[in-house]
C-alpha cells in the first residue's frame, strides 16, 4: 500500500517534467509528510491538454453522502481496480500521474513498535505513482478526489511490505493518461527489482503532524 509520501519537486519542475500546464492552488512543497485527505499535486489530461493540479487523497465514490461516509479510499488495487465498483469507471476513464520524492512504509518489532522506512528511487530521480480520479459533491461541498493505484510488492520491497505503488517510467505517462490509446492495464505491476531502495527513518514520522527534511534521513537506534 501507500499511506504516506514525500514531495520535494517544485511545481514548475514538475510542469516541465510532465509538459503540463500548472494551476495556480498547487499545495505547497516541499512536504515530507504528504497524508490522506491533504491535497497532493497530480496530472491529468482534460481538453487534449496535461494538466498538473490539485486533487484530494482519498478517493470518494459518487454514492457518499458526506466524505466520511465510508471507508477512506486512499488506495486501489491494480488486481481488482476494474471490477470494484468505487474505481472501475475511472480505471477507464479518469487516469492521472502523482509525482513524489519517495514514500513510507513501516514493519514492527518484536515488541509491536512501528519501525517507519522511506523508500526512494536509487538515481535519485523523482517517482510517479499511478492514480485514479473522482469528481464528488454534496450540497455546498465538492472535492476531486484521487487514490493510488498498488500492486504487489517486487522483491526488495517484501522485506518491507507485501504491497506498493504503481511506479511510471515516462515512457508509460501517455498510456495510462490514455494519450497512447488504450492497454494501460499492462502497466499495474511493480517496478523492476533495482529500481529503488530504502532506509530506515525516525519515528518522528510515525505523526501525521511532523514536518521537516529530517523525517526522511538515515536513522539508527
Amino acid at each position: 500500500m501507500c499511506g504516506r509520501f514525500a514531495v520535494t519537486l517544485p511545481p514548475d519542475a514538475m510542469a516541465q517534467m510532465f509538459a503540463a500546464q500548472p494551476a495556480n492552488d498547487l499545495p505547497s512543497v516541499p512536504n515530507y509528510n504528504v497524508c490522506p485527505t491533504n491535497d497532493v499535486h497530480a496530472v491529468l489530461t482534460a481538453d487534449g491538454q496535461r494538466r498538473l493540479t490539485a486533487l484530494r487523497w482519498g478517493f470518494l465514490p459518487h454514492w457518499y453522502k458526506a466524505p466520511n461516509g465510508g471507508p477512506l479510499l486512499i488506495n486501489a488495487r491494480a488486481e481488482t481496480i476494474a471490477e470494484k465498483p468505487a474505481f472501475r469507471v475511472a480505471c477507464r476513464e479518469r487516469r492521472c500521474l502523482i509525482p513524489a520524492t519517495g514514500f513510507y512504509e513501516w514493519t514492527k518489532d518484536a515488541d509491536g513498535n512501528r519501525l517507519p522506512w522511506y523508500i526512494h528511487s536509487r538515481d535519485g530521480s523523482p517517482l510517479v505513482f499511478a492514480g485514479v480520479w473522482q469528481d464528488w459533491a454534496q450540497g455546498d461541498l465538492s472535492f476531486r478526489t484521487c487514490a493510488i493505484v498498488t500492486t504487489a510488492a517486487n522483491e526488495p520491497m517484501q522485506a518491507i511490505h507485501h504491497r506498493m505503488p504503481v511506479i511510471l517510467r515516462p515512457d508509460d505517462w501517455a498510456l495510462w493518461l490514455g494519450e497512447a490509446g488504450h492497454g494501460a492495464a499492462t502497466l499495474m505491476h511493480a517496478p523492476a527489482d533495482d529500481m529503488l531502495t530504502f532506509h530506515r527513518v525516525a519515528p518522528r514520522v510515525n505523526s501525521n503532524r511532523a514536518a521537516g527534511p529530517d523525517l526522511n534521513e538515515p536513522f539508527e537506534n
